[in-house]
C-alpha cells in the first residue's frame, strides 16, 4: 500500500510541472472584440456670431426728491440718520450710524447712472473699549411700606372688685 500511495503522489508532482503552460480560463479561448466604437459622421460646426447688440436702454431721468430722518434715543444706544436729495440725474446724500465701540461713521455718497454709487467713508471720535461688567440685574421691587401704625394701648386703670376689709 506505501508504495502505491508513493507512485500517486509522483504521478501528482509530474503532473503539476512549473514548466508547462498554465491553462487560460477553463480552458475556452478568450473571446474576440465584437464592438468598434462609432466613427464620427458629422463635421464640425462652423462659427456664425455677429457682435453683441446692446441689451438696456438709456436711462430714464427720475424725479427730483429731497428728504431726511433722524432717531436719537440715548436709552437703546441708537442715534443714525440720513439725509439725500436729487435732481432726477444725480443723487447726492449722506448717512451717519453711532458704532458700538463709541465711533460715529459718516458716509457721503454720490450716484447716478454712469459713475454708479461712489461712497467716502470717515469716522468722527476714538474707539473705545472699555471693561465689561459684570450683569447686576436692577430689583424690580421695593421694600415693603408698613400699612399700620402701632397700636395705641386701649385699657383703663383696674378698679378694685373687693370691699373693705371688715374688723
Amino acid at each position: 500500500m506505501y508504495t502505491k500511495i508513493t507512485l500517486l503522489c509522483l504521478a501528482a508532482v509530474a503532473l503539476a510541472r512549473p514548466d508547462r503552460p498554465a491553462p487560460a480560463g477553463y480552458g475556452y479561448a478568450p473571446p474576440t472584440p465584437a464592438y468598434a466604437p462609432p466613427q464620427p459622421s458629422y463635421s464640425a460646426p462652423q462659427p456664425s456670431y455677429s457682435a453683441p447688440q446692446p441689451s438696456y436702454e438709456k436711462p430714464e431721468e427720475g424725479m427730483p426728491f429731497d428728504f431726511e430722518y433722524a432717531v436719537k434715543d440715548a436709552y437703546k444706544g441708537l442715534d443714525f440718520d440720513h439725509n439725500s436729495n436729487s435732481d432726477g440725474k444725480v443723487v447726492n446724500g449722506q448717512y451717519r450710524v453711532l458704532l458700538p465701540d463709541g465711533r460715529t461713521q459718516i458716509v457721503t455718497y454720490t450716484a447716478d447712472h454712469y459713475n454708479g454709487y461712489q461712497a467716502e467713508v470717515t469716522y468722527e471720535g476714538e474707539a473705545q473699549y472699555p471693561e465689561p461688567q459684570p450683569y447686576k440685574p436692577a430689583p424690580s421691587y421695593s421694600a415693603p411700606a408698613p400699612s399700620y401704625s402701632a397700636p395705641a394701648p386701649t385699657y383703663e386703670q383696674p378698679k378694685p372688685t373687693y370691699g373693705a376689709p371688715r374688723n
